[in-house]
């Protein structure tokens, strides 16, 4: 029989990386995506077969899908749409380049790279489509505005997407982890040195809150988990013959989804305040 392929985004590090590996390790065809040319050849040395591509360029989401696309025969089993970063920031002090870059990664390439593919599972009559979301699809956090908006954006299209896609045999579900170790907060804190302007922010007392946790050390937060955790639900959505809408990984997300259910909005504004109000959380 022959192996599933599965095309995998952003597999520098974390997440990708780790699902990468263990999807290869159970048998399945992996074509682990990453943004720089360094990385594909490390991914390469890991034994994965690897292409180079970046979701903010739209001809090199084409290059790769046409890539991967001859190298199955055609045939792709799943699509896990990993790749993104987090930007930093206060809401006002995000310019409109800022918000734009975040939403070309977190939105705009995957969704363009999610389209690519769907003709080819749409043929074969079956298929799996998962996004890796996150907590602040479903709630807000200060301070993250850029990325928060991007996530609610994708949990509403990728929503829609599941409607639209219902009786093709395409299954699609979100994953919505919390705390990851990662690299994500070392690359949130690159993009925050790059897009904001601290020293004229009304909020740069609380950057400096927020700089001690995006270089801390270890895990930043409480409940901070392995990216097995999301493994472990990456492999239920690619092999459950009725994969679920929505998998919560991570103790923050379970109780801010139920609890968004529950509590009056003043409630919730003043619980998500406390958590993150000043950006060192």
């Amino acid at each position: 029989m022959n192996p599933k392929n599965v095309l995998i985004t952003g597999c520098s590090s974390g997440i990708g990386r780790c699902a990468a590996l263990g999807l290869a390790k159970r048998g399945y065809r992996v074509f682990a995506s990453a943004r720089k040319a360094e990385d594909v050849r490390l991914l390469q040395a890991d034994g994965l077969e690897s292409v180079q591509l970046d979701l903010a360029d739209s001809q090199s989401i084409r290059q790769a899908v046409e890539e991967i696309m001859v190298r199955s025969g055609g045939r792709l089993y799943a699509l896990f749409n990993n790749g993104a970063y987090g930007q930093p920031g206060a809401v006002e002090d995000l310019r409109r380049e800022v918000l734009r870059e975040q939403f070309e990664i977190n939105l705009f390439g995957t969704l363009e790279l999610t389209n690519l593919v769907i003709p080819a599972m749409r043929k074969q009559g079956y298929g799996r489509i998962i996004q890796n979301s996150s907590v602040l699809g479903l709630v807000a956090l200060p301070y993250r505005g850029a990325y928060v908006a991007s996530k609610f954006a994708l949990e509403g299209i990728t929503d829609a997407l599941r409607l639209e896609l219902r009786g093709s045999g395409i299954h699609i579900s979100l994953i919505e982890p919390g705390p990851i170790e990662s690299r994500f907060r070392a690359n949130s804190f690159e993009a925050y040195r790059r897009n904001i302007d601290v020293g004229h922010s009304v909020h740069r007392e609380k950057y400096l809150a927020m700089e001690r946790r995006l270089t801390k050390q270890g895990a930043a937060v409480p409940f901070t988990l392995p990216p097995e955790a999301v493994l472990r639900k990456l492999v239920h959505a690619l092999e459950s013959p009725r994969p679920k809408i929505r998998y919560y990984v991570t103790v923050p997300t379970h109780l801010f989804s139920s609890l968004k259910r529950v509590l009056p909005g003043g409630w919730m504004d003043r619980l998500l305040a406390a958590v993150g109000g000043d950006g060192s959380k």
